[in-house]
C-alpha cells in the first residue's frame, strides 16, 4: 500500500540500517537531516556537524537523496525554552520526550506528509507497531499500539510515549525486530562499518560532554540556598541553586560524615532538603499526582456516561516505569477525585527517587500504553503535617 517513505536520517548506525531495510524491501526512501541544535562545545566544533557528514555518507552509499530541515528555533522555542524554565521551577525535564513529541512526530511528520506528500515517515527507534515494522497490516479503521519491540534493552518505547497516536499510524521502526548487535552487524556487512564503530550519544544531545553545572550556569544564575536535613530541620550545608539539582541526588557535603541525598526542593524558599542514606524514607514514594495522560490507546479510563453519574470510575491496572532503563513496577491508574484532568498513580511498592518533571510511562505486557508527566509523589502513609512543621523550622532558621 506504502511506497514512498521519508525516513529521518541522523548520522548513526540504527537510522542506516533502517533506511537500508525500506531499499532492500522495494520503498521509494529519501532520507531527512532534522538539524535542532547549533552550539559549539568548549573546543569549537558543532557535533551536528559531523552528524551531517555522517548522513551524507549514509544517503551516498546506500543511493538515496537526502534533504535537510533547520528545527534550530523551533527546538529552542519547544524543547530547550521548557527545559530551562522546569529546572528553574525545580522541575527535572525529559528533553528526549518533548523533542519526539514536538520535533520528529510532529514538525518532521507534517513536513514529510503534507510538502514531501509521502506515504508515511520512518525512524530508527528500537519500537514496534501493532502494524508491523513495514506497517505490511495497515488498516486505517484499526486503532494503532505501540509495541516492545525484540531488542529489550535497546527498548526506546519510553521516549515514544509522549507523541500523538494519529502520527503513529503512518511511522514506520524497521529495527522492531532487530537486535543491536545485527544491526551493527550488517552494517559493517554492508560497507557503513564507519557507523558501526561511531560512539552512541548518550544523556541530553545539547550537554554533550560538559559537565552539567558547568553547562546550565550559562543559562540560569546561581541563586544560592540552604541543604536542610529533613529529619531535623538543621542546615547542614548550601547550595548555587535548586536546578543544579535533582531528586535522588547525592549531596557530598564537606562538613558532614554521613552521606546525603536530595529528598525534596522547596522553590518558594529555594531550600533543598535532603536526607541521610541512600534508601531513606523520604526518598521512597509509592503514591503519584500526574497531568492528564497522552493515551496511545483508547483512553482506558473514559466512561461512557460519566458526566451523568458522577460516582462512577474506572481504574487502570498496568506497569509503570519513571526511568527508561528502570525495571516495570505494577499500578493503579485513575481520575484525580478533586481534578478529573489528572490522575493518581499508585504503585504496588514504593519507589526511589519519582521526580517532578519525569513522566510516568505506563505498559500492559507488551504494549506501551502512553504517559503523564509527574506532578508531585508522596509516601501513602506518610505524615504529611510532619513535613508541613520542618518547612516552618527552616523558615525561623532562615530568618534568625
Amino acid at each position: 500500500m506504502f511506497r514512498n517513505i521519508v525516513i529521518g536520517i541522523s548520522g548513526g548506525v540504527d537510522s542506516a540500517i533502517s533506511a537500508l531495510l525500506l531499499k532492500q524491501r522495494g520503498y521509494n526512501v529519501l532520507g531527512v537531516f532534522m538539524k535542532n541544535w547549533d552550539e559549539f562545545d568548549e573546543l569549537g566544533a558543532c557535533s551536528g556537524e559531523q552528524d551531517y557528514r555522517d548522513a551524507e555518507y549514509t544517503c551516498q552509499k546506500l543511493g538515496i537523496e537526502l534533504r535537510v530541515v533547520n528545527y534550530v528555533k523551533d527546538y529552542w522555542n519547544s524543547v530547550f525554552s521548557s527545559f530551562l524554565d522546569d529546572y528553574q521551577n525545580g522541575l527535572t525535564p525529559n528533553p528526549d520526550i518533548l523533542c519526539n513529541k514536538y520535533i520528529k512526530f510532529d514538525l518532521f511528520y507534517k513536513y514529510a506528509r503534507e510538502q514531501l506528500k509521502c506515504d508515511a515517515i520512518a525512524t530508527g527507534h528500537y519500537a514496534k507497531t501493532s502494524f508491523g515494522n513495514f506497517l505490511e497490516q495497515y488498516n486505517a479503521n484499526d486503532g494503532v499500539h505501540l509495541l516492545i519491540p525484540c531488542d529489550k534493552f535497546k527498548d526506546q518505547t519510553f521516549f515514544l510515549s509522549g507523541i500523538q497516536r494519529h502520527a503513529l499510524s503512518r511511522t514506520m521502526f524497521p529495527l522492531g525486530d532487530s537486535l543491536k548487535s545485527d544491526v551493527k552487524a550488517l552494517a559493517i556487512k554492508c560497507g557503513l562499518a564507519r557507523l558501526a564503530r561511531k560512539k552512541e550519544s548518550t544523556g541530553i544531545c545539547f550537554v554533550g560532554n560538559r559537565d552539567f553545572k558547568e553547562f546550565i550556569k550559562e543559562y540560569i544564575h546561581p541563586r544560592p540556598g540552604h541543604f536542610v536535613d529533613i529529619d531535623t530541620g538543621q542546615i547542614v550545608g548550601t547550595h548555587n541553586g535548586i536546578h543544579e539539582w535533582t531528586i535522588g541526588q547525592r549531596c557530598r557535603l564537606a562538613s558532614c560524615l554521613r552521606p546525603y541525598f536530595v529528598a525534596q526542593k522547596d522553590v518558594a524558599s529555594n531550600t533543598i532538603y535532603v536526607a541521610s542514606g541512600h534508601e531513606h524514607p523520604a526518598l521512597l514514594n509509592d503514591v503519584i499526582c500526574a497531568s492528564a495522560p497522552n493515551w496511545l490507546c483508547d483512553d482506558p479510563l473514559n466512561v461512557v456516561g460519566e458526566a451523568a453519574n458522577a460516582s462512577v470510575t474506572r481504574e487502570l491496572r498496568c506497569r509503570f516505569r519513571f526511568q527508561h532503563t528502570k525495571p516495570l513496577v505494577d499500578c493503579v491508574v485513575k481520575k484525580c477525585a478533586n481534578n478529573k484532568a489528572r490522575v493518581t498513580i499508585t504503585l504496588d511498592k514504593p519507589l526511589r527517587a519519582l521526580t517532578p518533571g519525569q513522566y510516568a510511562v505506563f505498559y500492559s505486557e507488551t504494549v506501551c500504553l502512553g504517559s503523564a508527566r509527574i506532578i508531585s509523589a508522596w509516601r501513602g502513609e506518610r505524615d504529611v503535617a510532619q513535613l508541613a512543621e520542618l518547612h516552618v523550622k527552616t523558615e525561623l532558621l532562615e530568618h534568625s
